[in-house]
């Protein structure tokens, strides 16, 4: 993965870009909405990757007029149903190449869309947790990507201006943000294996 010189500070996404998690959370959210009668098509789950599990309910709902449906009971349901398929997630092994290489080196942080119940368990279950001095997730910001704040939040929390700042994402929103922060971004979609 080529990049530009001289970051200060490297900020991560996790789900998608630090791990393989994205298929476990699909199939996280096909056995909730089949249990809830709500139809939400793969291409939309990935596409609206980094987008916290309530917002995307609030969405859904909406559209389908269900208003019956709790996003804050769905998101839980939706959380139980990923951690019974925990075993299946690895690591983004390029990814993970690059933050190792800079680990103790420069700061760095995660900024992910999710929780920061699921977001610590990967961090842990992956052994990397210790490497990042910062974690912003969905409950440190109120406003979600496309929108910058969590970027900025990460930069903040490390002490880095955002623009000596290098993003790492796997989705549009994602690397949107990123721009959107300031930020050097890096779609890890073009330099990793399917």
């Amino acid at each position: 993965m080529s990049e530009s010189p001289f970051p200060q500070a490297l900020i991560f996404d996790c789900d998608g870009t630090l791990a393989h998690t994205m298929p476990v959370h699909w199939e996280a959210w096909k056995e909730v909405t089949a249990r809830h009668g709500l139809v939400f098509p793969e291409e939309r789950f990935y596409a609206l990757g980094g987008v916290p599990t309530r917002d995307i309910v609030r969405m859904l709902a909406t559209e389908q007029g269900r208003p019956d449906i709790d996003p804050l009971q769905f998101a839980a349901e939706k959380e139980a149903a990923y951690f019974e398929r925990f075993a299946h997630i690895g690591p983004v092994e390029e990814v993970i190449a690059i933050a190792e290489a800079h680990r103790g080196r420069i700061p760095m942080a995660v900024a992910s869309g999710g929780s920061r119940h699921a977001i610590t368990r990967v961090l842990s279950h992956l052994g990397i947790l210790d490497w990042f001095g910062a974690v912003v997730t969905n409950e440190d910001v109120v406003r979600q990507k496309p929108a910058p704040d969590i970027f900025l939040e990460a930069a903040r929390r490390l002490g880095v201006p955002p623009q000596h700042c290098r993003g790492f994402e796997d989705t549009d929103l994602g690397m949107e943000a990123i721009r959107a922060a300031g930020m050097d971004a890096v779609d890890i979609r073009h330099h990793t294996r399917p």
